[in-house]
């Protein structure tokens, strides 16, 4: 049998097309593009404030409140994946203002 026969073709575009499903897989989990969800946020907020020897002070609930504030923001994508991967780090010095003042401004009412 030849890779030209009929009845190989399927089958090899099947698994040419395996490698592509694995990468889109893989960007998705690594959060590739796009905006990252206020749960990723979240989580990565808590890893920062744990890593700031602030993790028994600020709950999941209190995260939450301030994820939901900083994806709903003008933050960059890149600032929002960042702050997901747990990183305390900016794209640029807007964002750090922005993100300073968001939480700021909002610190009554999710840590309440």
């Amino acid at each position: 049998m030849k890779l030209t026969d009929r009845n190989l073709r399927p089958a090899s575009r099947l698994l040419m097309a395996l490698p592509i499903a694995a990468l889109a897989f893989s960007l998705a989990a690594c959060g590739g593009p796009g905006r990252p969800s206020a749960d990723d946020v979240s989580e990565g907020l808590g890893q920062v404030f744990e890593d700031q020897g602030m993790g028994d002070v600020i709950t999941d609930d209190v995260a939450d409140c301030f994820a939901e504030k900083l994806v709903d923001s003008d933050l960059s994508d890149e600032t929002l994946r960042y702050i997901a991967n747990g990183e305390d780090k900016q794209a640029n010095q807007e964002d750090k203002d922005l993100t300073t003042k968001i939480i700021t401004d909002n610190l009554e009412e999710c840590a309440a």
